[in-house]
C-alpha cells in the first residue's frame, strides 16, 4: 500500500469509528427501548432477553470467522457488505411487526455487525504502520466505545419518547450509508499476505456451542427439562469437539495453544465477566427504572448517565495507566469497583434509594471504564505478531458471549424469581440473587486479574510466544510443526 497523507489517514480512521459507534451503540440504546418493546409487542422477560441475546449471540459467533475471510478476499469488500447488511438489517428492525420478526431482524443486523469490528481493526493497523500513531489510533477507536456507552441511554431515551422505540434503528441508516460511500470512495483494499484457511468445521461448532447454551439458559425458567436439556447436550458435544478437532488442525478457528499464555486466558475470562456484569446491569437497571420505578425512557436515560459517564472518563485513563506501568493496576481498580458497586445492590437494596442507587452506578461505571484496555492489551501481549489479530479476535468475541451470557443468566434468574407474580412488587427480592452474580462477575476481574498479571503469567506469555514462532518457522519451511 502506498503511503496515505495524514488527512486521508485520519478519514480512514473516522469511517472506522463510525462503523464501531453504530456497532457498539445499537445494544447501549436497545436497553432503554426495552419496556416500551415489552408494552407494545407484548412479550415476556424472555422475549426481551432475545432482542438482545440473538444480536450479540450471532455477532461472538462470527467474529472470528469475518475476520479472516476480510484477510483473504479483501478487508475494503468485506467492510462495505458489512455496512450494507447491517443497515438494511437496521431498517428491518424498525419496520419489525412482531417480537420473533425482530429477533431475526436482529440476527441480520450481527452478521454486518460481526463484518464490522474485527474489519475495521485490521483497516486501522494496516493504515497507521507507526507504532505512536497507531497506539493513538486505537485510543481514538476504543474512546468511541465510551461515547456510545455515555450517549446511547440518553439518545435512546430520547428517541423512545418523542418518536417511539422504532426510532432507535432508524439513527444506524444515515450513518451506515455515509460511512459505506465515504469507503468506497477513501479507504483503499488490502489483504493479508499469508491469510488463514477456512475452518467450517470449527466455525459450526463454534455456533452450536454459543446457540445451543445460550438457548437453555434463557429458556430453563418456563420449558420443562425435556426442551432444555437437549440443547445442554448439544451445548456440551459442540464443546468436546471443538477441544478434539481444533489442536488438530494447522491453522485451527481457535488455537488452543494460546491458553497456555496465563494472561491470554485470563484476558478471556475477566472479558466475559466484565460484560456479562455490564449486560445484567444494563438488564436489570432499565426494567426496574421503567418497569418498577415508572420512569419515562428519557429519565431512565439519564438515570444512566453516572454509570455511563465515569466509563467514558476512566476509559482513557486506562489506556495510559496500561501503557506505563501495564495491565496489573487497571484491572484491580476494575475489579474493587465493579464488586462494590454490585454489592450495593445485592446487599443493601441500592436501587430503593436515590443516592446508594447514585453510588452503585458510578462505582460500576468507573469499574468498568478501567477494564477494556487491559483485556485487548493483555490477549495480545506477548503473542507473535502474526498472530496479535486473531488473539485480539478471541478477545472480542469474549466480550460479546460475556454479554450474551449476562442478559441470558440475569433475565432467567428474574423471571424465575418473579414467577407468576405481579412484576413490580416482586422486583427487588427476584433481583437480588442476580445483583450477587454480577458480584461474583465483578469478583472474578479481581481475582483473575491479580493471578494473571503478575511474574509467573507473564513467563508463560513468553513461553507460549515462543512454541508458537517455532510451530510459525517449521510450517514455513514445510517441516510437521507441532505445538
Amino acid at each position: 500500500m502506498h503511503q496515505l497523507s495524514a488527512r486521508r489517514r485520519s478519514l480512514i480512521l473516522a469511517i472506522c469509528c463510525m462503523s464501531l459507534l453504530i456497532v457498539s451503540l445499537d445494544n447501549t440504546v436497545l436497553n432503554v427501548a426495552l419496556p416500551s418493546m415489552q408494552r407494545e409487542l407484548n412479550t415476556s422477560t424472555s422475549g426481551l432477553q432475545w432482542t438482545i441475546d440473538a444480536y450479540t449471540l450471532v455477532l461472538a459467533s462470527l467474529l472470528m470467522l469475518a475476520g479472516s475471510t476480510a484477510d483473504r478476499i479483501g478487508r475494503k469488500r468485506v467492510f462495505m457488505a458489512g455496512l450494507a447488511v447491517f443497515t438494511i438489517g437496521s431498517l428491518l428492525c424498525s419496520l419489525a411487526p412482531n417480537l420473533e420478526s425482530l429477533v431475526a431482524f436482529r440476527m441480520i443486523q450481527a452478521v454486518g455487525g460481526s463484518m464490522l469490528n474485527p474489519v475495521a481493526m485490521s483497516i486501522i493497523t494496516n493504515t497507521f504502520t507507526e507504532p505512536r500513531e497507531r497506539a493513538r489510533a486505537i485510543g481514538a477507536w476504543g474512546a468511541v466505545i465510551g461515547i456510545s456507552m455515555a450517549a446511547g441511554p440518553l439518545v435512546g431515551g430520547l428517541l423512545v419518547e418523542v418518536v417511539g422505540w422504532r426510532a432507535i434503528f432508524w439513527i444506524n441508516i444515515p450513518i451506515g450509508l455515509a460511512a459505506l460511500l465515504l469507503t468506497l470512495r477513501y479507504v483503499p483494499e488490502s489483504r493479508a499476505p499469508h491469510p488463514r484457511r477456512p475452518d467450517p468445521v470449527g466455525q459450526v461448532l463454534v455456533i452450536a456451542l454459543f446457540g445451543a447454551l445460550t438457548y437453555a439458559i434463557i429458556e430453563a425458567p418456563h420449558a420443562g427439562a425435556g426442551t432444555v436439556l437437549p440443547f445442554a447436550a448439544v451445548a456440551l458435544i459442540a464443546l468436546l469437539g471443538l477441544l478434539r478437532y481444533e489442536p488438530r488442525r494447522p491453522e485451527p478457528l481457535i488455537d488452543l495453544r494460546f491458553f497456555r499464555s496465563a494472561p491470554f486466558s485470563g484476558a478471556t475470562v475477566i472479558a466475559i465477566s466484565a460484560f456479562a456484569a455490564l449486560g445484567g446491569f444494563l438488564f436489570l437497571s432499565t426494567l426496574y427504572l421503567q418497569s418498577v420505578r415508572g420512569l419515562d425512557a428519557l429519565h431512565a436515560g439519564l438515570w444512566m448517565l453516572p454509570m455511563a459517564a465515569p466509563t467514558f472518563l476512566c476509559a482513557p485513563i486506562s489506556g495510559r495507566l496500561v501503557g506505563s506501568r501495564g495491565p496489573r493496576l487497571p484491572l484491580l481498580i476494575a475489579g474493587v469497583a465493579m464488586t462494590a458497586g454490585s454489592v450495593l445492590f445485592a446487599a443493601f437494596e441500592a436501587e430503593t434509594s436515590d443516592l446508594s442507587r447514585l453510588a452503585g452506578y458510578v462505582l460500576f461505571g468507573i469499574g468498568f471504564g478501567f477494564v477494556n484496555a487491559p483485556i485487548t492489551n493483555t490477549a495480545v501481549s506477548g503473542m507473535p505478531r502474526a498472530q496479535a489479530g486473531v488473539a485480539a479476535a478471541v478477545a472480542s468475541t469474549s466480550r460479546q458471549l460475556g454479554q450474551t451470557l449476562g442478559v441470558a443468566v440475569i433475565g432467567s434468574v428474574l423471571a424465575a424469581g418473579i414467577g407468576s407474580a405481579a412484576f413490580a412488587p416482586a422486583f427487588v427480592d427476584a433481583a437480588r440473587p442476580g445483583w450477587w452474580i454480577l458480584t461474583a462477575c465483578g469478583a472474578a476481574v479481581l481475582v483473575v486479574g491479580a493471578l494473571t498479571s503478575g511474574h509467573w503469567a507473564r513467563r508463560t506469555a513468553e513461553r507460549t510466544a515462543e512454541r508458537l514462532d517455532s510451530t510459525e518457522v517449521l510450517q514455513a519451511v514445510g517441516a510437521p510443526g507441532r505445538g
